[in-house]
């Protein structure tokens, strides 16, 4: 091809001293070739953007770049030829390799780039209006990414000469020193790769652990650690290997939320206890924020030292925090405004002091608890 090339320039420029005018031609050549290619590329992201095709958009900002590169790197290598044929360099002999191993690296570049932009797109509602799991696309996005480039550095060792079967060979042999001396490594990995495929929690889940001082939201799960971001906004890094031994709660996937209350009101209004726990139990089911197919319970419970109690045991329909204390809230203050409608007041914790007698003009107390 760079000799069809070369013999093309000599007969435009009609002789083959002005070697110089050639490569000039060549890079010019390339350059005005790899604008007007990007410029083709523009516009086609101008009318995928306007689709919500997942694959397009994808296809065509990963491929810009790297075909742009790939002229320019052509043209330059050919360029560089014409000038060491001419001085009759050793190089010359480099040329050919040169443009194959970028032709291999610049594959790999926009196989990179694809996947990367695909990964973002699955989990963009605004090409799937159900958007895949998140730690899903990420763990095969990084096991394809992984793939790609094992596979162009195999490639480009063969090109150059290397034997891939005593490279893969060694690789055996060397993977079990590697084994040994890096235990605690592969730990964390398969720890990672547990996590990918059980999928206890996700980036964007809260979770916590009564095992260890572990709570927060899950922002990345990587190979070998976890980042995750507590509630003073502290990053936390945890490795992976550690939740292949502890118990991990996520209250990101709770169905309900649950308020479970004792109230206590005084001995004086034990007899308006049944009204007021039937009052309060149907205050809860007309209520639009508890959910009454789940369990609810108000009962007069107990004859405590200060007070006659009744508890209150029910499920909102929310899982959000902050929304679940503002129906708690709500919910606490119609069961003050009930008792209150019937005269009855809540207990607190009180004592009792008789006079029993006199002893040498002092009183001597007696304390009922």
């Amino acid at each position: 091809m760079f000799q069809d090339l070369e013999g093309w320039l000599i007969g435009v420029t009609g002789t083959e001293s002005t070697w110089w005018l050639q490569v000039f031609l060549s890079v010019f050549s390339a350059l005005f070739l790899g604008y007007v290619v990007s410029r083709f590329f523009r516009r086609l992201a101008g009318h995928a953007s306007a689709t919500a095709t997942l694959w397009d958009d994808a296809l065509i900002e990963a491929a810009r770049k790297p075909v742009v590169w790939l002229i320019w790197v052509v043209g330059i290598n050919f360029a560089a030829g014409i000038a060491m044929g001419a001085v009759d360099s050793v190089w010359s002999d480099f040329i050919e390799p040169a443009n194959r191993t970028a032709t291999i690296l610049l594959l790999a570049v926009f196989l990179l780039n694809f996947v990367k932009r695909a990964e973002s797109n699955l989990v963009n509602p605004a090409y799937l209006k159900e958007p895949l799991d998140t730690t899903t696309v990420r763990a095969m996005g990084k096991l394809l990414r992984a793939a790609i480039i094992i596979s162009a550095a195999l490639i480009a060792m063969q090109l150059f000469g290397f034997s891939i079967s005593g490279v893969l060979a060694f690789g055996g042999i060397g993977g079990l020193a590697v084994g040994f001396a890096a235990k605690d490594l592969l730990s964390n990995f398969f720890g990672g790769l547990m996590i990918y495929l059980d999928r206890p929690f996700s980036v964007g889940d809260w979770i916590r652990s009564p095992d260890k001082e572990i709570e927060g939201t899950v922002e990345d799960i990587g190979w070998r650690l976890t980042r995750i971001r507590t509630f003073d906004k502290r990053p936390l890094y945890i490795p992976n290997g550690i939740f292949a031994n502890i118990s991990v709660e996520n209250p990101s996937r709770m169905t309900n939320r649950r308020i479970y209350e004792t109230i206590g009101l005084r001995y004086d209004d034990i007899k308006n206890m049944g009204v007021i726990v039937r009052e309060v139990k149907t205050m809860l089911e007309n209520h639009p924020e508890i959910d009454t197919t789940q369990t609810l319970m108000v009962n007069f419970n107990s004859f405590a030292a200060s007070s006659v109690d009744f508890f209150i045991y029910t499920m909102t329909k929310t899982t959000d925090w902050a929304k679940y204390h503002v129906i708690k809230q709500d919910v606490l203050l119609k069961v003050a405004d009930i008792i209150a409608r019937h005269n009855a007041e809540m207990a607190f914790p009180t004592s009792t002091l008789h006079m029993a007698g006199q002893a040498d003009g002092f009183l001597i107390p007696r304390v009922d608890r």
